[in-house]
């Protein structure tokens, strides 16, 4: 006891910042890295944020109440996220960005990784054609060139602030350190010989002793990884020291990330997907992400069904969703890549009359077959985390960011501190090979030098007869756009409140494998029902971390952190 209050008065002494008023990360101050509590659901009337750790939703909403808006609240939340949920937050790896201004402008920023320069079509295939998933999802060659920092970066003519305060708090909490969870100590624990195993120098992530609840994580290098940035900008990661040191740590462990590669990284600006669903607006990503295309394709197929009628979690409504999800399913397989390198038919893949053409084999009563449900015809011509805010001014913004896998690569870089990324097995590395979801995919989602990999997250925007309403996202992989699918439809169909809609059990089917993946809480009597219409099911572990915030009136903002993790709401 009287060591850590030794600590504590040495640490409440040092914590400083550019700039007095972003002074409050530290003990007894506003955000404090060894005193926090989870809060699952609140009500707040000016600004929120909902996101995968507590640290992070307070930082993202003081930033907010200290005069910055939902775009700033996003950067620094993502920027807390890198230090205090190694798992899925990052500077190595990448994400989307969707947002709606108080004017009602959309952004769309892609800062998905890319596959380096030297980076070749069967590069993870052996002399015999056999694919080597161990290289794509483990260790150094299985790293895109990372695009967050780009990001953030790209996110700061939408913010008010300057990015040398915005990065701040993150910087005090590496350097400083936070008390972790026992969910933390757990996942620390149960990669510590991957750790050893993937990395060329010691981290911070492995120590002598087990990790346990109340330990503190103090990230040195990664401090002034963040330092470097906050002194050099957007350079301070993609050139100088912090770039020399991913060279080199690709170069020990046999990677293809080179100092060109980070030189050349650039943020995309799509244009959000728009649709709509029994007269709401919904906005999501566009290619290379495969999520807003998959949900807007899923809606459509079920809005001719009165779900509602049918029932919350009857067989007859969650018979129909899972139609409509092998369906979707089959299409992104064949279908959906970098639009940059790959036309995707997104206009026919979202047409009325294209959906209707899937469904018509529909039976309901009976499982459809996976061998059976090819991609339509086109003429020519888990580990992952998602954040939600909003602010005073009516700002929207969702922003979903992983590493691919937990952990990404497992490869720290040497000397700055953080884990790369596993994306490159998100590519397709060989036709019909499964990814590490389950996903297979072909020529659209081929290996190409500086090609960005297809993605899952489905960071959305709803919209309410032309008023914000809802802003939302999970983590999970290849169940990523299957999550908002049913959170939509709980909201819409089954006029749930956003806590109820978030945290019903799930379901998931992604076309191959043929089966229909349930959460082990899900309706027992639902589940028989189904196994006699010829589904198989089968059990798993908990199916996303969805974050969001609902719009109620002026002054009511519904704010949600999902039941299955740490997650965790701030706002004021």
């Amino acid at each position: 006891m009287l060591r850590f209050s030794i600590i504590a008065l040495f640490i409440a002494s040092s914590f400083v910042s550019l700039g007095q008023n972003f002074s409050f990360v530290g003990p007894g101050l506003k955000v404090d890295p060894y005193a926090y509590k989870i809060v699952k659901s609140d009500t707040f009337s000016n600004a929120a944020v909902s996101s995968a750790h507590p640290l992070a939703s307070m930082a993202g909403a003081e930033v907010m109440r200290l005069g910055g808006n939902a775009f700033d609240a996003a950067i620094t939340t993502q920027l807390v996220l890198a230090v205090v949920y190694p798992n899925a937050g990052n500077l190595g790896g990448g994400g989307f960005l969707l947002g709606r201004t108080k004017k009602g402008k959309l952004v769309g920023l892609d800062y998905r990784e890319m596959a380096p320069g030297a980076a070749t079509r069967d590069m993870y295939l052996d002399e015999k054609g056999q694919p080597q998933t161990q290289k794509s999802q483990l260790g150094h060659l299985a790293s895109g060139v990372p695009g967050t920092v780009a990001g953030l970066f790209a996110t700061l003519p939408y913010a008010k602030l300057k990015m040398e305060q915005l990065i701040q708090p993150a910087i005090d909490i590496a350097e400083k350190g936070f008390v972790i969870t026992e969910r933390e100590a757990n996942g620390l624990n149960g990669q510590k010989n991957d750790f050893n195993k993937y990395n060329t120098r010691p981290t911070a992530f492995i120590k002598d002793k087990p990790w346990k609840a109340g330990d503190t994580l103090f990230q040195p290098e990664l401090a002034a990884t963040l330092k470097r940035i906050q002194q050099k900008g957007q350079a301070g990661f993609y050139e100088g020291e912090t770039a020399q040191l991913i060279v080199e740590e690709m170069k020990r462990g046999n990677g293809i990330i080179s100092l060109e590669d980070l030189k050349k990284y650039i943020v995309r600006e799509r244009a959000p997907l728009q649709f709509k669903y029994r007269g709401y607006d919904i906005i999501s990503f566009a290619p290379p992400s495969s999520g807003g295309l998959l949900l807007g394709q899923m809606l459509k197929m079920v809005e001719p069904f009165d779900l509602n009628k049918f029932g919350f979690h009857s067989s007859a409504a969650v018979q129909v969703m899972i139609e409509a999800e092998r369906r979707a399913y089959a299409d992104r397989a064949e279908h959906m890549g970098d639009p940059d390198f790959w036309k995707v038919p997104t206009k026919t893949l979202l047409s009325d009359s294209y959906l209707q053409m899937r469904m018509q084999d529909f039976e309901a009563g009976k499982a459809s077959v996976s061998k059976q449900i090819k991609a339509g015809w086109i003429a020519p011509g888990e580990e992952t985390t998602h954040l939600s805010v909003v602010d005073a001014d009516g700002n929207l913004v969702a922003v979903t960011t992983t590493l691919n896998g937990s952990y990404g690569s497992k490869t720290v870089v040497g000397g700055a501190g953080f884990l790369m990324n596993n994306e490159m097995d998100d590519f397709s590395i060989k036709p019909g090979v499964p990814n590490m979801y389950g996903a297979v995919g072909g020529e659209a989602n081929a290996i190409v030098p500086r090609k960005r990999m297809l993605s899952s997250m489905t960071p959305t925007l709803m919209v309410y007869k032309k008023q914000p309403w809802v802003t939302i996202g999970t983590p999970g992989g290849t169940t990523i756009p299957t999550s908002i699918f049913q959170a939509v439809v709980n909201l819409v169909d089954f006029n749930m409140s956003l806590s109820d809609a978030i945290n019903q059990s799930k379901f998931h089917h992604q076309w191959l494998p043929d089966e229909v993946m349930v959460e082990r809480d899900f309706p027992s009597n639902t589940i028989e029902e189904l196994k006699k219409m010829g589904y198989t099911i089968t059990p798993r572990s908990p199916i996303g971390r969805t974050e969001g915030i609902r719009i109620i009136g002026k002054k009511k903002l519904e704010t949600v952190a999902d039941k299955r993790g740490d997650d965790s709401v701030a706002g004021y």
